[in-house]
């Protein structure tokens, strides 16, 4: 039998990943046993927190004392809002705790913002992880050493699990089903949970910011002139010749300032402009590719759907307000 340890961070924490997270678990459980199997989970809420109350005190949840367990085969940390290194520091003997448990052999699965806790603890150092991709900025500033992946729902590295934002957490929970049980068990918690068991990427759901906070105004002045000429072919030799820099140091100052490359911040932003075009859902694909400046069909598709994880159709299809209304 695995014991499995869902935590209670000190916080504003997601009450709804932790109930979330229990009822799937359950559930699966339930179905395992009525497969004719014995029981394989036993489920503990526990935190240094004597009770955690929903908005509006609609529940209470009153988490045992972690300190009281000894042993557990996988611990699951919920996402904590707030700014990032209050609530870190709130969390140390939590985050101690973490680590010390990894280290012993358990499994550690993070949701969400849950990764700040979890990368806190050092154990994600020279791993992959995934987060919510707001939040991705912040992350990679405070831990330059974990390797970061931007679109993953879901990362599996040496028994540490991460999922990307929101309610995304449901589709991990869904992945340690399998892990835990089988593919039956879990393809049964997807059809009564009603969760997706085949999404994998969250770059459908991301909202590219302008990123302008970094201080370096000659970049900024950069980034002004590429969102104002969307439709025009960009020649960064010259812009950079125009800012008085040369090509080189706009380079390296450009991916530092904004995490991508130039040619990655243009294809960026041509692809929000489409992506807001294409959810009015009132022009053609072609119309939306030749208002951002693409006049290559296939080299249209091709980045739309490597920044998006789907084509430009599919994308309209989803979200279109037109295609929705119907």
């Amino acid at each position: 039998m695995k014991h499995v340890t869902i935590l209670v961070p000190e916080g504003d924490v997601n009450v709804n990943t932790i109930t979330g997270a229990y009822e799937i678990l359950m559930g699966a459980n339930e179905y395992w046993q009525q497969m004719g199997n014995p029981s394989k989970l036993r489920i503990q809420v526990a935190g240094f927190i004597t009770e955690l109350r929903s908005p509006g005190d609609f529940f209470v949840i009153y988490p045992t004392d972690i300190k009281t367990i000894r042993h557990t085969d996988l611990v699951i940390i919920p996402p904590v809002t707030g700014e990032a290194v209050s609530v870190m520091k709130k969390n140390e003997a939590l985050i101690d705790w973490i680590g010390n448990r990894y280290k012993s052999g358990s499994e550690l699965a993070s949701m969400c913002i849950g990764a700040f806790l979890l990368a806190a603890s050092g154990v994600l150092d020279g791993k992959t992880c995934s987060t919510h991709w707001r939040s991705i900025e912040s992350f990679r500033q405070l831990f330059p050493h974990v390797k970061l992946v931007e679109d993953k729902i879901i990362t599996d590295e040496h028994g540490i699990y991460t999922n990307g934002g929101g309610y995304s957490f449901l589709n991990l929970m869904l992945y340690l089903v399998e892990k835990i049980f089988d593919r039956s068990t879990a393809i049964y918690c997807s059809k009564v949970f009603q969760i997706d068991i085949e999404r994998t990427t969250q770059s459908p759901f991301a909202i590219f910011h302008i990123q302008k906070g970094h201080g370096d105004a000659l970049i900024c002045k950069a980034q002004q002139y590429i969102e104002e000429h969307i439709e025009a072919k960009i020649s960064f030799e010259k812009l950079a010749a125009e800012l008085a820099i040369s090509r080189r140091n706009f380079d390296r100052r450009f991916i530092k300032a904004t995490g991508n490359t130039p040619v990655e911040y243009l294809q960026r932003v041509k692809v929000e402009a489409a992506k807001k075009e294409l959810e009015k859902g009132r022009k053609s694909i072609f119309e939306v590719m030749y208002d951002v400046g693409y006049a290559d069909d296939k080299a249209f598709r091709e980045v739309f759907k490597k920044v998006t994880g789907l084509s430009p159709q599919d994308y309209r299809n989803k979200y279109s307000k037109i295609a929705t209304a119907v």
